[in-house]
């Protein structure tokens, strides 16, 4: 079938390798969506599911912990349900407003009461039953919107599932929603014409990743339990390193497309986005395997299926050989580079041997393997003529309808001109990238390498309405190798970084075993500042308080308002005293903090240096007012008391006093 032909020309090429609007109807806004989805009558609650609901939060649970407790009767699935849609309603449309989702579920809650329904009477069909879900909205789910992200999507409702989607409903997985995306995942930033504009839940004036960005700014954020995205060149992985997650991109051809809205089936490939690594396998467990209307699935033929979950071992790293792979360490941010290299050599103690590796023609022999454009309008020319149609034939149709974000404008047209499928460049570009990938498998037996270690994305989420110029996610998408991200670090600012291991063709299983005791030695996770677990099903509200700082005669009187959700502390000074004109500065400052065996920040270090990070009040001011954005190493200094106001006089160079922040636990 012509919807194949791209990734069937791809697997062959790996195999020899390693073996040798019609018119736009209803447009229906996000916000009536969420409405609609919010507005379905709940499931019934005894007062002993209710007292369940409420003692149970499952923020940062892993999908274990939500079985366990589903099983000893401490939760159903009805609950985490209600308890997700939660946290969307109060993160997602407020307080931080991060804007994941495109739209939820409304037969979600009824989904969930199957589930326990069928655990009840004895049935428990795997890992997956009643675990609530998200879908990257480019997955078809039968009727329920797939749009891509896209305006010109925005009444299509798919005939069928995508095959995926089909198994995991198979698997008893509950469908939340669907979530935003860069539009027709044709970038990583996370913006489209029908989604708007995902924040980063790490600081929301970020972008999240892309394509893939809302669903893992949802993960993050605990939104659901595990999420769905596409990476056709890093959109699974930047997410993933952007938001504290474990992101697999599996070898091409292991997971089915089908019914995937497609970019460039060359390079797309499915797969999950998890907090955990026990998560990831389970997903992965779930949803591979061959599949009749992919034949690039053909790829797996003679081949066991991986197995994932058995591939958990924490000694999977004993005897391995990772390769600090230096051309993607060029031009990076340095705090970013520094971090990821810290990561991958710790893997030493944990018996790999690392080195370094250099390869001097990388930049050749990548070069000119980059396939999205050439195939971008003929893929989606086939996914739109599938039956069950959608409601535009094309990609002209979007361009010269305005159907698209202006950032979408020039890609959009630049694809739109490639004039045949079966091209010269076309042919080139599929034989560089069987090169690319011979040379890497070389480069790697060459050295007895099992993985190359490198950042998954060499510099921090941009700000919102920049462009994200720099990524490492060419090397996998373009050789058709596994690729895993795992969580590095953060940098001062608080913001995630991934650390990306490379592997061989169809290493899957063995690279997700490296993630396993890589984060079973040093958990790197946090969770968002910005979405704290509830409290009795509502947002943390503000906690308010205030200090005098100063002698009588001279002090400045300080009012302070953190808000959890936003992770702000909003501050108003006034100078106060019989000699208040004498008040020359008010400062916040930062001092160094002590660290437990994780690197928690506990308490200010025993002789701390300290730094200003705010003036609040200067000469001749007689009173302010105004916020701070608490993020990295500002909010851990905050929540381990090593933040002070410090009131300076002409009297002296040194503070007159100084006083710890400490809010009211």
């Amino acid at each position: 079938m012509r919807y194949a032909r791209g990734r069937r020309k791809l697997c062959a090429m790996m195999t020899s390798t390693i073996n040798s609007i019609r018119a736009v109807g209803r447009i229906v806004a996000s916000a009536t969506l969420f409405a609609t989805a919010l507005a379905v009558p709940r499931v019934a609650h005894t007062q002993a599911a209710a007292q369940r609901a409420a003692a149970f939060d499952p923020t940062e649970k892993s999908i274990t912990e939500l079985q366990e407790a589903m099983a000893a009767g401490r939760t159903s699935s009805a609950d985490l349900t209600n308890s997700y849609l939660a946290r969307i309603l109060a993160y997602d449309h407020a307080g931080p407003a991060l804007n994941t989702m495109i739209r939820l579920n409304p037969l979600a809650r009824a989904d969930a009461a199957a589930m326990d329904a069928e655990r009840r009477a004895g049935t428990v069909r795997g890992p997956m039953h009643g675990i609530p879900i998200i879908l990257k909205d480019n997955y078809d789910t039968k009727g329920l919107g797939t749009s891509a992200g896209s305006l010109a999507l925005a009444s299509h409702v798919p005939a069928a599932d995508a095959f995926i989607v089909r198994k995991l409903r198979e698997a008893g997985a509950v469908i939340l929603g669907k979530s935003n995306l860069h539009e027709l995942a044709s970038g990583i930033t996370t913006i489209s014409s029908l989604g708007g504009q995902t924040l980063n839940p790490y600081d929301p004036a970020r972008c999240p990743g892309g394509s893939s960005g809302g669903t893992g700014a949802a993960v993050a954020a605990s939104f659901g339990a595990i999420g769905w995205g596409t990476d056709t060149c890093g959109s699974i992985r930047i997410p993933s390193a952007f938001g504290s997650l474990f992101g697999l991109r599996p070898t091409t051809g292991l997971f089915s497309l089908d019914g995937i809205i497609p970019l460039s089936l060359t390079q797309d490939v499915p797969g999950p986005l998890a907090r955990t690594v026990t998560d990831l396998a389970i997903g992965l467990d779930v949803t591979v395997g061959p599949d009749p209307a992919d034949p690039a699935t053909q790829v797996m033929e003679g081949r066991p299926l991986p197995q994932f979950g058995d591939a958990l071992q924490r000694d999977a790293l004993r005897g391995a050989r990772i390769g600090i792979f230096r051309p993607y360490f060029r031009g990076g941010q340095r705090d970013v580079n520094d971090t990821v290299r810290a990561a991958a050599r710790s893997m030493a103690a944990l018996g790999a041997e690392v080195i370094e590796v250099d390869m001097p023609d990388f930049d050749s022999v990548i070069g000119g393997t980059r396939a999205i454009l050439l195939e971008t309008r003929f893929d989606l020319i086939d996914y739109f003529g599938r039956a069950g149609g959608a409601p535009v034939n094309s990609l002209t149709e979007i361009v010269t309808g305005g159907f698209f974000d202006k950032s979408l404008e020039e890609r959009h047209k630049g694809a739109d001109t490639i004039s045949a499928r079966d091209s010269e460049e076309h042919r080139e570009v599929l034989a560089r990238q069987a090169r690319l990938r011979a040379r890497i498998v070389a480069l790697m037996d060459s050295l007895n390498l099992d993985a190359l270690a490198y950042p998954t994305i060499p510099e921090r989420p941009v700000l919102v309405g920049a462009a994200q110029t720099t990524s490492s996610c060419a090397l996998a998408a373009q050789a058709g190798l596994p690729a895993i991200s795992m969580p590095a670090g953060f940098t001062s600012d608080g913001l995630p970084t991934g650390l990306e291991l490379l592997g061989r063709p169809f290493a899957d299983a063995r690279l997700v075993g490296f993630a396993y005791a890589y984060e079973q030695a040093m958990p790197r996770r946090r969770p968002p500042p910005t979405t704290p677990a509830l409290v009795n099903g509502r947002v943390p509200p503000p906690v308010g308080f205030s200090m005098t700082v100063g002698p009588t005669e001279s002090a400045a009187i300080v009012g302070f308002t953190f808000t959890p959700s936003t992770s702000e502390l909003a501050y108003s000074v006034r100078r106060a005293g019989t000699n208040a004109a004498a008040v020359t500065a008010v400062v916040i400052r930062r001092a160094d903090v002590s660290r437990d065996a994780s690197g928690r920040a506990t308490e200010p270090a025993a002789g701390a240096r300290s730094r200003v990070i705010m003036r609040v009040l200067g000469p001749d001011m007689l009173a302010a007012s105004g916020k701070l954005r608490l993020l990295g190493e500002e909010l851990e200094a905050y929540r381990a008391g090593a933040l002070s106001v410090a009131v300076f006089t002409s009297a002296s160079a040194a503070p007159i006093a100084e006083v710890p922040i400490l809010s009211p636990r």
